[in-house]
């Protein structure tokens, strides 16, 4: 009789812990949850014989729970001897009446555990669609809509500038290009002949190279043919498009006489002769942005 006693005492024990764990009045932070809010759900539990540390189960945690419509963060289950709790952060993205899966933490089983998620959209209205706003009672609409046009009109202006005048401008811009291309192209003529004598390249070939370099590049600028002229004839350029005339006949002169001579020319002679082309470029290019910056394109 003692032993039935005894086991029906034990039976109400344990449904009364099943039915704590399993069915036990729950408490929901805040009370009203809306969709894409993030929530704890706290269910008390029976006290524990002694505080123990906290059993934390995290989103990388293989036990956490899983749901189609609710993302689980953090289940934690507390042991105190004042009252134990498990709490479960979560976050629900449907509205209403939702179950949350069994629950495994620390060897318990924590079930019928449930939520109500309340909708941000009033259900209890019919869904319709707001008339239309008007534009300029939007703010900086104003702006927008006449600093659109204004772009519109000066884009116009700008065009019918260009079909009248600016085609003339563009030109002259060209012209200008081309011209501080030339002496791109000639001081990269120079650097490469410097290198070829250093290397010990025919000093001939070179000095032919100088020669028809030099005069290609002065019949562009000067638009006369130089290619033809005895190193006297540049003594009759004009001074403003060549800026010394006398430097080209002498330099042409002394360039013929190590060409035609038949005598061995030495490495200085016309690693001289290199150096005042470099020079005398670099005093024409100067001259050159100078007539473009405030007088135009110079021509002969």
């Amino acid at each position: 009789m003692k032993k039935l006693l005894v086991l029906i005492v034990i039976f109400f024990s344990l449904s009364a812990v099943y039915a704590q764990n399993s069915g036990g009045t729950t408490i929901l932070i805040p009370k009203i949850v809306y969709v894409g809010d993030p929530a704890v759900l706290v269910l008390p539990l029976p006290a524990a014989i002694i505080n123990s540390d906290d059993i934390i189960m995290t989103e990388l945690s293989p036990n956490i729970p899983k749901d189609d419509n609710i993302d689980f963060h953090r289940v934690i289950l507390e042991r105190r001897v004042t009252g134990s709790r498990l709490l479960i952060e979560f976050t629900a993205f449907v509205p209403g009446y939702l179950k949350f899966p069994e629950i495994e933490i620390d060897g318990e089983y924590f079930g019928g555990l449930s939520v109500t998620i309340n909708s941000v959209i009033d259900t209890r209205k019919s869904l319709q669609l707001s008339g239309y706003a008007s534009s300029l009672a939007m703010p900086g609409t104003a702006v927008l809509l006449y600093g659109f046009l204004a772009v519109i009109v000066l884009f116009l202006f700008l065009l019918l500038w260009f079909i009248f005048k600016g085609r003339k401008f563009v030109k002259i811009f060209i012209e200008k290009w081309k011209r501080l291309r030339l002496f791109t192209f000639i001081r990269n003529i120079v650097r490469r002949l410097q290198k070829a004598l250093m290397r010990g390249g025919d000093k001939r070939d070179i000095l032919d190279k100088i020669s028809d370099t030099f005069r290609e590049f002065l019949s562009v600028l000067t638009n006369a043919n130089c290619r033809s002229m005895t190193a006297r004839e540049f003594n009759n350029l004009p001074e403003e498009t060549i800026h010394n005339s006398s430097f080209l006949g002498d330099f042409f002169r002394r360039c013929d006489k190590f060409r035609f001579s038949g005598e061995d020319v030495n490495l200085r002679e016309i690693s001289g002769l290199l150096v005042d082309l470099r020079n005398y470029i670099e005093v024409l290019f100067l001259q050159e942005k100078s007539n473009q910056m405030f007088g135009g394109v110079k021509k002969a």
